[in-house]
């Protein structure tokens, strides 16, 4: 039986590609949570946000952070919800050229 291909959502496409932007750090959780590691790393490193950490978890499995302004977010919530995050707006103005000149 044929499978039936995910749609992507346009909304989310967008927030993706603006986290592109983003300054991006790697690190290892070593043994700690993913999300504790990710916080002892901006503490200790004095992170300003916006940033994307990718946190690995074992060798298969990275998780995705951002750190705004608001706090520490799942990469996947603000792929989809970018709008609600001041820090990306400004990022996504910078990441578009402006058009000059009528299109007709």
């Amino acid at each position: 039986m044929a499978r039936r291909r995910k749609r992507k959502s346009r909304r989310r496409q967008e927030g993706r590609r603006i986290l592109e932007s983003v300054p991006q750090f790697s690190i290892d959780c070593g043994d700690d949570k993913p999300v504790t590691a990710a916080r002892r790393f901006i503490h200790a490193e004095g992170i300003l946000p916006p940033a994307l950490l990718l946190v690995k978890r074992n060798e298969h499995t990275t998780d995705r952070y951002f750190w705004a302004e608001k706090g520490l977010f799942g990469a996947q919530y603000v792929e989809e919800n970018h709008f609600l995050f001041p820090s990306l707006r400004q990022s996504e103005d910078d990441a578009e050229p402006v058009a000059v000149g009528a299109h007709g």
